[in-house]
């Protein structure tokens, strides 16, 4: 090769290096978004094979290159080292491409579902993909509730030794095989490789739902809620308006009662994602319901309640869940409760890119497996937490304890906001265990 073509070799390259970049822009912003005017398909196919041209020919002059050097000046582990980043380069954006549009829809629909439930990060699937082929993959993944309320009479309080000669599987035996006088314990859980906490509560007229004392101006973080129902055990509850993404957490959706008294009918908003009513009654029965208004919960006797959603399971009968729920994988809590009575809290953390987590599926396996009759998604995402008073979780829990601005609570699981650090965020209120 002599030196003009080695210098035009080089001219190409250096082209092709900007060039590629930018067409790759073209084809997904200039197809997938409503920015610009949709190309006709023979266009992007023209573009994507303008991409692999350039890359195969750049490819093969670097090759070239390689072999016929005489270049002294240039050390050979410089070669080397040039060598594998324009491997890497090449690699990754053809990857980048085929991950987006190739065959496997998996991750598709992954990068759908779990964005778009995020709600401040919809942007990441709307910069690729139409408003069609969003569509699409949430109306192959979504959650198909009965329609039913709880029917109480399938619930029945008991107080009774719990431990057995035998029991019906090894979820029934980690319910159970407890002491007498246990007020709760804590199960621990793997889920698609982040950590799970199951918190068993064996008297459910412990469980209390704790509100903001400033609704409607700023939340409080769970820690502060439990401190100030000197609680054993909390968890976050329904939801709250967030304009914006940034909200401060002081407005929860829906219907709030807290100790028999209406806190909120829907003035900051209704949104529920599917669901309705999560609540307890007087007599300590966890009841779904749907369609029914503040007062009429009221009149029949529930004491505490979030608006959330979806129901999972209904007088024992699961939620329809198709492909993965439309909510992807993410920090999950959910609440749930057995025919006797015991009380069912799950959190369920990501990972520390908030790409890994728990669906639908998911957790309502889990209520499932452990006996919950009826069980419903709470608020998920940077909100899922589950805290305890400092001593425990630091000694059986290993908890870091150092992102709550609490001197008495912290968290057993590790909760990961929006801008991956390890840490939550106030919320309008919280379901404690009190004692």
């Amino acid at each position: 090769m002599n030196e003009k073509m080695k210098k035009l070799g080089f001219i190409f390259v250096i082209i092709s290096l900007l060039l590629i970049p930018g067409l790759q822009v073209l084809f997904i912003v200039g197809s997938h978004t409503k920015y610009l005017i949709r190309m006709p398909f023979f266009i992007m196919i023209i573009i994507l094979l303008i991409i692999l041209v350039l890359f195969l020919i750049t490819g093969i002059i670097l090759f070239v290159h390689n072999i016929e050097s005489n270049n002294k000046k240039l050390k050979r582990w410089k070669k080397v080292l040039f060598s594998i980043f324009m491997s890497f380069y090449i690699i990754g954006c053809v990857g980048f491409v085929i991950l987006l549009y190739g065959p496997n829809e998996k991750f598709k629909t992954w990068l759908i579902t779990t964005a778009m439930q995020t709600m401040n990060h919809q942007y990441y699937c709307k910069w690729f993909y139409s408003k069609e082929e969003i569509n699409e993959i949430i109306d192959n993944n979504y959650v198909e509730e009965s329609g039913e309320s709880t029917d109480t009479s399938l619930i029945e309080k008991v107080e009774y030794k719990y431990r057995k000669d035998s029991y019906e599987n090894d979820y029934e035996k980690q319910i159970l095989d407890v002491d007498d006088d246990i007020k709760y314990q804590i199960i621990r859980l793997t889920v698609n490789g982040c950590n799970g906490y199951l918190a068993v509560i064996y008297d459910p007229s412990k469980v209390k739902l704790a509100v903001t004392p400033y609704v409607g101006s700023r939340g409080q973080y769970v820690t502060q809620m439990a401190e100030a129902n000197n609680a054993i055990i909390g968890i976050n509850g329904g939801g709250f308006s967030d304009p914006g993404h940034n909200s401060t957490g002081g407005a929860p959706t829906g219907i709030t009662i807290s100790n028999g008294k209406l806190v909120t009918n829907g003035e900051y908003g209704t949104k529920n994602q599917g669901g309705g009513i999560i609540g307890f009654t007087n007599e300590d029965i966890l009841v779904l319901l749907k369609n029914t208004t503040a007062q009429q919960a009221l009149d029949m006797g529930v004491r505490d309640a979030v608006s959330w959603g979806p129901f999972l399971i209904v007088n024992g009968t699961p939620s329809f869940i198709k492909g993965n729920g439309g909510w992807g994988y993410a920090a999950r809590t959910a609440i749930g409760q057995r025919a006797d009575g015991i009380v069912l809290l799950l959190v369920i953390d990501s990972n520390a890119t908030r790409t890994k987590g728990a669906d639908m599926v998911d957790i309502t396996e889990i209520m499932q497996n452990y006996g919950a009759i009826n069980a419903a998604n709470l608020d998920g995402g940077t909100s899922s937490v589950m805290v305890m008073p400092k001593g425990i979780a630091q000694s059986e829990y290993n908890a870091a304890c150092n992102d709550y601005r609490n001197d008495t609570y912290c968290s057993i699981n590790d909760p990961i906001d929006g801008a991956l650090e390890h840490k939550t965020r106030p919320i309008a209120d919280a379901w404690v265990v009190v004692e």
